[in-house]
Order: C-alpha cells, then sequence, then structure tokens
C-alpha cells in the first residue's frame, strides 16, 4: 500500500518549480516506465535521489518553459511504474513511493526518493547507470562495469595479487613483530594463507598494506600519505604559500596511521591564531585526527593510484582520501551506517596490539563527539568525483554573532579580516552579512572615521555585549556535509 499525502498549495508550487539536478528528476507522467527505470538505476548506484512524476512542461514561443502540476487521474494509473519498479531490487528497498494530492491541482503526483543500494541496480533494459549533474549516463564498457563494482564494494581491490616475492612480507619485520605478539605458535605463511591474504605464494594488496615493511615499493601512488603546510586561509593552497616541501609518510597501514596523527599534530601546534584574548595555539582534539586519518586509511579505495592527502591551512585541516564513500553509504547516513570497501584490511587490523581501529564502527563518531567537546565546529565532508574530502575547520561551534560580541567585550573594534579569523568564516560578504545582523539589531556600529578596506565595528553608544542567543546546555551536534 502506498501512502497518500496532501500537502498544501505553497509546498506544490516550490515541486513545481524544482529544477532537475544530480539528486533529482521532475518529470510528466507520460515518461515511459522503461526511462524512468534509468533514473532509478543511476540514483540507486550514485548518490540516491528523488523523482517527481506529474510535473508537465510546455515549451513557450519566446524560449521559455511553463510547468504545471499534472498528475496521475487516480492513483491505480501509476501501476505500470510500479511494476517496473518492483522488477529492478531483489528484495524491494531501493526505493519508497508516496502520492501527493494539493487542493485545487489536477490529479495525483508520484513521488519516488530512491537511496544509494548496497547492490548494482540496472535498468530494465539489462544496463546499469550512473548519475551525472542531472544524466544518467549508462555504464555500458568492461572497465566502467569495473568500476563500479569497486565504487559499490561489489569487489574490493584489496584481494588483488601482487606479482611480488612472499617473502617480501612473511620475513619483514611488521609480519615476525606481529606473530610473536598475537600468534607465537604459528607460522608467517601459513597464517596468512588462513587469513586468506596469501593466494598460491602471492601476497595480496591487503596482505602487503598490513605487513610489508614499506608497502610503497609493491604499490607506489596509493598506499603513503602526504602532508602540505600551507600558510594561507585561502580556499586552496598554492606554490607560493606551501611553507615546505610536501612530507612523505610511508610504512606499513598501522604505522602510516601513527606517523601521520604525529606529525599532523605537531605542525598544527606551531599555528598561532587569533583568539578572543589575543594569539592562541590551534588545538584539535587528537582523538579526532586519529580517527579521520584511520579512516581514511582502512577505507580508501586502493584502485586509484593517488595518496592520500592531509592539508593544514592556518584555519583548517583537509584530508582528501581517494574513492567516492563506499556501498550505500552517503553524506547524510554515513554516521548511522557502514559498509567496508577494505573487509579483510579492517578485520586484521583489530588483531595488532592497541589497534587503531579498535572501536569498529564509532570512528567518525568519536571524532565528532570529541569536536563537540572542545565546543569546535562539527567536521564537514565532501565527495568528490574521486575522492573524500574532510574538512577540519578551527571555529567555535558557538553562532559567529556571539564570537563578535565577545570579542568586544575585550577589544575596542574588529574589522571584516579579524572577525572571519575568530569565527572561521571564509567568506568575506558572509563576514559582512553578520556585523549587518548586529547592527539591525542595534548591538553594533561602524567606526564613523574608518571606511573601505579600513572600516571597522564596534559595540553601540550603552550597548551591552550580551549572548545572542544564550548558552546551550543541551544541544544536537548534527553532521554537517558539503553536496
Amino acid at each position: 500500500m502506498v501512502d497518500l499525502k496532501t500537502i498544501p498549495t505553497d509546498e506544490a508550487e516550490r515541486i513545481i518549480k524544482f529544477e532537475e539536478g544530480h539528486y533529482l528528476d521532475v518529470k510528466a507522467i507520460e515518461l515511459k516506465p522503461a526511462k524512468m527505470s534509468r533514473s532509478i538505476s543511476a540514483f540507486a548506484n550514485t548518490a540516491g535521489g528523488e523523482i517527481f512524476l506529474g510535473i508537465a512542461e510546455t515549451a513557450l514561443p519566446d524560449g521559455s518553459k511553463l510547468r504545471e502540476w499534472r498528475g496521475f487521474p487516480d492513483m491505480e494509473a501509476a501501476n505500470a511504474n510500479f511494476q517496473v519498479l518492483e522488477t529492478l531490487g531483489q528484495l524491494g528497498n531501493h526505493f519508497k513511493a508516496v502520492f501527493l494530492r494539493c487542493e485545487g491541482k489536477e490529479g495525483y503526483l508520484l513521488h519516488l526518493t530512491i537511496p544509494k543500494t548496497k547492490d548494482i541496480i540496472s535498468s530494465t533494459e539489462g544496463r546499469p547507470y550512473k548519475r551525472s549533474g542531472a544524466q544518467n549516463l549508462p555504464v555500458d564498457t568492461d572497465e566502467g562495469l569495473h568500476r563500479l563494482r569497486l565504487d559499490k564494494g561489489v569487489i574490493t581491490f584489496e584481494d588483488e595479487t601482487l606479482a611480488i616475492p612472499a617473502k617480501f612480507v612473511t620475513n619483514s619485520e611488521t609480519m615476525i613483530g606481529f606473530m610473536l605478539e598475537v600468534v607465537p605458535s604459528g607460522e608467517p605463511d601459513q597464517w596468512l594463507e588462513s587469513q586468506f591474504l596469501l593466494d598460491g605464494q602471492k601476497p595480496t594488496v591487503a596482505c602487503v598494506l598490513l605487513f610489508a615493511d614499506e608497502p610503497q615499493a609493491a604499490l607506489p601512488k596509493r598506499s603513503a600519505i602526504k602532508i602540505f603546510r600551507y600558510k594561507s586561509r585561502e580556499e586552496e593552497g598554492s606554490r607560493e604559500t606551501l611553507a615546505f616541501d610536501p612530507i612523505t609518510i610511508e610504512g606499513c597501514a598501522y604505522a602510516l596511521i601513527v606517523k601521520a596523527v604525529e606529525t599532523t599534530k605537531k605542525l598544527v601546534e606551531e599555528i598561532q591564531k587569533l583568539g578572543l584574548r589575543g594569539l592562541e595555539k590551534i588545538i584539535y582534539p587528537e582523538e579526532t585526527l586519529h580517527e579521520i586519518v584511520t579512516n581514511a586509511v582502512l577505507h580508501r579505495d586502493y584502485s586509484f593510484p593517488a595518496d592520500i592527502q592531509i592539508r593544514i591551512y592556518d584555519n583548517r585541516i583537509e584530508v582528501e582520501s581517494p574513492g567516492r564513500l563506499p556501498g550505500h553509504v552517503t553524506l547524510h547516513n554515513f554516521l548511522i551506517t557502514q559498509s567496508a570497501r577494505n573487509p579483510k584490511l579492517i578485520r586484521i587490523m583489530t588483531k595488532f596490539p592497541n589497534a587503531p581501529n579498535k572501536d569498529v564502527g564509532e570512528g567518525l563518531n568519536t571524532a565528532f563527539e570529541a569536536m563537540k567537546k572542545l565546543r569546535l565546529k562539527a567536521p564537514e565532508l565532501e565527495e568528490t568525483e574521486n575522492s573524500v574530502i574532510v574538512y577540519l575547520d578551527h571555529a567555535p561551534l558557538g553562532s559567529p554573532e556571539d564570537a563578535v560580541l565577545d570579542y568586544l567585550k575585550t577589544n575596542a573594534e574588529i574589522t571584516n579580516r579579524v572577525g572571519r579569523e575568530i569565527t572561521g568564516i571564509r567568506s568575506e560578504n558572509t563576514m559582512k552579512e553578520v556585523f549587518y545582523r548586529l547592527n539591525k539589531r542595534g548591538l553594533i556600529e561602524r567606526v564613523p572615521e574608518k571606511l573601505g578596506n579600513l572600516s571597522a565595528w564596534r559595540l553601540t553608544t550603552g550597548g551591552e555585549a550580551t549572548n545572542t542567543g544564550g548558552e546551550p546546555t543541551l544541544f544536537d551536534f548534527p553532521p554537517q556535509v558539503v553536496d
């Protein structure tokens, strides 16, 4: 039974005006179910999305387009669409359907929500699609299908074998130390075979990452971490703002995590930031750095020939991990769901003494909680075409307005540049809007003699620098994402 929902006119008008994009399709009821299946496939195989069936579009003589709500005459009229939908996924969990009606509008609009799925979903023609912008692109080559299987986690690159001698791993210091600590009565080659890390005396990618002393020799350009330090707050670093040549961290996966966290922490603690009481050291919780780096090493897509990058700016850290989010994980559910792209790497890592992923499944939650305890902004995630980036801003959790008023408690005036430093806001115009809101409320005013690039703001005469939003005691800390 499909739900039926009555919506108000203003909500119906918003739906009519929706623009098609990476996460949204708006179609007329005349759309053939087979063609609709391409959108279902594309959304399910990429990042999920929504389809609204029942919006007619007419081209006008001036080149513009007129949209109208023109739904199905009754709910049974959409049966052909449901017959197609139910053939696309075995478990029927690849869509959610709701009929929408609105007083004064013609017919029933069908709203389909398509989540990103664990499995590959094909269209009725038997071909899978991927979403790119507002387009459904067919995956019609062997290479494209192989990449889609890797992206979805149907296959994993960690099981690929490498044409190198087994002794590259079985005689390594890392392997010997691990065996003495964890399996003292076993032999390396026998134990590795029992864990499916050796295949016909050839080590797998997971085996090399875990137990080779220097995996980078066998897996160049995809198994190290590069650390960049930019003396800048700009959106992108440049060669001119690079403090020194990038640092390359190498070693087995365990050592990689430890050394990368230590190096990043040391470099960050050398930075001073303008705070409410003058210059102060930047401090990120070590748990956050540890969990985000661990997540990057264990969950990255090793089929991409690219190293993990840690970019340290004056006001933030960026950790870029090659590969898109695995399986059914999206920017909106990554804290409440799991999909292991590299299950052997993750499982065997838990056997190491003081394993970096001992709290399996809690890594990013721990990172978010640690930032919350220091009253810093939650990490932000962005998914690009071939990577996932985590942003750690050194910005207070409180509102920008609170930060400005707190600063003016002990300082006579504040400029746009200083405001951006203490709030973590990157845009000059966004910072101006904060000042304008406070000015509109009568809390601050411009310093009359300072104009143009020198403009500044101060408390109004007789004004009080009170907390604009109150000090929260219980608050939600939702993940912040960049779509």
